[in-house]
């Protein structure tokens, strides 16, 4: 199964490729899309529906793992978060995927058995699952590995209470 991991942002939206292969799992390509401030809200909107297009149609994902919204203190924050969420799941359904959502701690209960965990935690669970060197990450793709991996996981789980 091939899943694509959403970390929906309008500066920074990260997106994270896996496939799993039996009891493994394998990053087959992670990244963030990356807007401008000073461009309008519709042009970066624009930018990071057609990147996730270009994604989706190039890996053809069995599914999309998307994180959840949720409040934070910064409620122009959260609306420009949900904005790049909303062309996420408009980009999944042109592409017929069926869309999973999952909030920020049952990521982190998925992959590093705590839904309390730290960033920091659970980026090295995500490097350790994937078999990812050292090399320099974004936590945006960090993230969307994560969320993927999330995705993954509850697929192999609602394939055995099927």
């Amino acid at each position: 199964m091939v899943v694509l991991g959403i970390d929906p942002g309008i500066e920074t939206c990260g997106y994270g490729v896996i496939r799993g292969l039996g009891q493994r799992a394998e990053a087959l390509a992670f990244g963030v899309v990356v807007t401008q401030r000073d461009e309008p809200t519709a042009e970066r909107l624009k930018r990071i529906h057609e990147a996730l297009t270009d994604i989706m149609r190039q890996f053809e994902p069995d599914r999309v793992a998307v994180e959840r919204l949720y409040f934070n203190r910064n409620v122009g924050s959260a609306i420009a978060v949900g904005q790049a969420r909303g062309v996420g799941l408009l980009a999944a359904a042109q592409c017929g995927l069926p869309v999973r959502e999952y909030t920020p701690p049952e990521v982190k209960q998925a992959v590093s058995g705590y839904g309390g965990a730290e960033k920091q935690q659970v980026m090295r669970m995500v490097r350790t699952i994937l078999s990812l060197g050292p090399e320099p990450m974004r936590d945006d793709a960090a993230d969307a590995l994560a969320i993927a991996l999330c995705g993954l996981f509850r697929a192999a789980w609602e394939e055995k209470a099927q």
